[in-house]
Parts: structure tokens; sequence; C-alpha cells
């Protein structure tokens, strides 16, 4: 693990990231590697010839940005800024090729994700991220399980 220098940990607007963000940032510690948080909006209006109506407008989706530029400037405020160094990214677009790519750009050593289920729409929409993530990974992956009760609690 001496090599490893170069962490990213994934958010995407799940209930636990905060939990797997301080797991990381534990790790990115002890290795005195920097670390990058990534999170990823899904991005409704990129798709065309999907027959499904899209739940938001433009204004909107305007609004979810700032919320997500606002949660990530938030977890990095305090006491992490003083443990490692950190960088905040946010993409938009498909996750596993936004992950892939972010990897590869920023020459990440070590990958960390939440292990959770996928919903029905996680899988419709972007198929098994975790595996396809995992199976072309150009680095290791380590992925944070956590307890049944903090998957379930809602998006604030």
């Amino acid at each position: 693990m001496d090599k490893v220098r170069r962490m990213l940990v994934t958010v995407q607007a799940a209930p636990d990231c905060i939990d797997v963000v301080s797991y990381a940032a534990s790790l990115a510690e002890m290795l005195h590697a920097k670390l990058f948080i990534l999170d990823i909006v899904f991005n409704p209006f990129a798709y065309r010839g999907w027959n499904l109506p899209l739940l938001l407008n433009q204004t909107d989706y305007d609004r979810l940005l700032a919320s997500v530029r606002d949660r990530l400037r938030a977890m990095t405020e305090g006491d992490l800024k003083k443990r490692v160094e950190v960088e905040t990214l946010m993409r938009e677009g498909e996750p596993a090729a936004q992950i892939i790519s972010v990897v590869e750009e920023e020459r990440i050593d070590l990958l960390v994700l939440p292990a959770h289920e996928e919903t029905r729409i996680e899988h419709f929409l972007s198929g098994k991220m975790t595996a396809k993530i995992v199976r072309t990974m150009p680095c290791s992956v380590l992925l944070v399980k956590q307890a049944a009760e903090v998957l379930c609690e809602p998006v604030a």
C-alpha cells in the first residue's frame, strides 16, 4: 500500500456518503495520500430518444447542480482539510464512464466506492455499475460496506 498516493472516493448523492468519505479520509491520512471526492450528477437532458417524462426542468436541474456544489464544499470544510490534502470534483453524465475518466485523468491509485445494492432504476439507467467499474478499472478498488440502517435513510 505504500504506492497509494492518489485516492478517489465517489459520493453520488448517497445518504451514507459522509461515512464513506470519512473512511477514505482516514485511509488517505494513514497513507499520506491526496484524496479526491467525486460527485456525479445524472444529466437527464443529455439523453435523446427515450420515451420517459422528465421530472425536472432546466431551472430545477441548475438548482440541483448548485446543491451538489454546496454539499461538496461542506464535506471538505473543517477537520477534513486539516487532516488530508483534498480536492472535490463534480461531473455530469453516466457514472461508470465518469469515474473511469477521472481515474485516468487524475492518475488515481485507489478507488473507494460505497458497497450497496443498486435500485431497479439505477440498474436500468447504468447497468451493474460497480461490477462494470471493477472490471475496467486501471487501479485497485476498495468497496466500503455500510450497515443496512444507514442505507435505508432517505436522501435529504
